[in-house]
């Protein structure tokens, strides 16, 4: 028998520290059993660009953002139409790193704007799992191709400049802090994965840890940013899967662009 939503929800996040207690409140938690879901592209999705690295001949508008964003409608079970910002973007993300070199990433995640806020036009979506009380955030948008690659390039040197350090939040909880390189299928032209790790101290002493997979590429002369995130299961395949599909659909939407010119 699937639990009630209350002890769903107090089971999906422990605190951190404390401050934590509540991050999951809106979120549900998955039953012991539920069996992960196979993630594919949807028969309607658009076919696979033969050649996703081809440069477009305008720039990118916001319809055109819009209409190459990868939704729950593409993923299916469990994602669905997210029910507003996951609280851990304030009560975990807004910290302050004990490494200047590092406190660009929280920055960055906190913001959600790996690719700066001048970033634009840009479109943006957000998905809540509702087995595993995670949410997705995907985003397309525009940014000169140099400047997209000088933030791979970044993103690319994090496990080894920031693979361990210390932050902390408004309140004072001391987190450690985890960056690691995340695989991601070969997929528009660059791209850079990470996963990181914050994890604190429950109230009844044991660790708790956020988990998000980030995920950036380019697809010729724009931008993707995924991340995806929650206190239990994160699904690095749902990850993976918007990468490939959201780079195919974002090439497709160019070269009918470029065909309707």
């Amino acid at each position: 028998m699937t639990p009630p939503r209350a002890a769903r929800a107090a089971a999906s996040a422990v605190a951190l520290s404390g401050l934590l207690a509540a991050t999951a409140c809106s979120a549900l938690s998955t039953p012991p059993t539920a069996p992960r879901p196979s993630i594919t592209p949807p028969s309607s999705a658009p076919p696979p660009s033969p050649k996703a690295s081809a440069g477009p001949s305008s720039a990118l508008t916001e319809a055109m953002a819009q209409a190459a964003l990868v939704t729950d409608a593409d993923l299916g079970e469990p994602w669905t139409p997210t029910q507003g910002v996951a609280t851990w973007h304030d009560e975990v993300l807004k910290s302050k790193a004990d490494r200047r070199g590092c406190q660009r990433l929280l920055d960055a995640l906190y913001a959600d704007e790996l690719f700066g806020a001048d970033a634009g036009p840009r479109a943006v979506v957000g998905m809540d799992d509702e087995w595993n009380a995670a949410q997705m955030r995907y985003q397309v948008l525009a940014r000169p191709p140099a400047e997209i690659d000088k933030t791979l390039a970044w993103l690319r040197s994090l496990p080894r400049t920031c693979s361990q350090f210390a932050a902390t939040t408004t309140t004072g909880a001391v987190l450690g802090v985890q960056v690691a390189e995340l695989s991601l299928p070969e997929a528009g032209d660059a791209r850079q994965g990470l996963r990181v790790l914050l994890t604190g101290e429950s109230p009844d002493g044991g660790p708790t840890t956020l988990t998000l997979d980030v995920a950036a590429l380019r697809v010729g002369q724009d931008a993707i940013s995924v991340t995806n995130g929650g206190f239990g299961d994160v699904q690095t395949d749902a990850t993976q899967a918007v990468v490939r599909l959201g780079a195919e659909r974002l090439a497709e939407v160019r070269r009918q662009g470029r065909v309707q010119v």
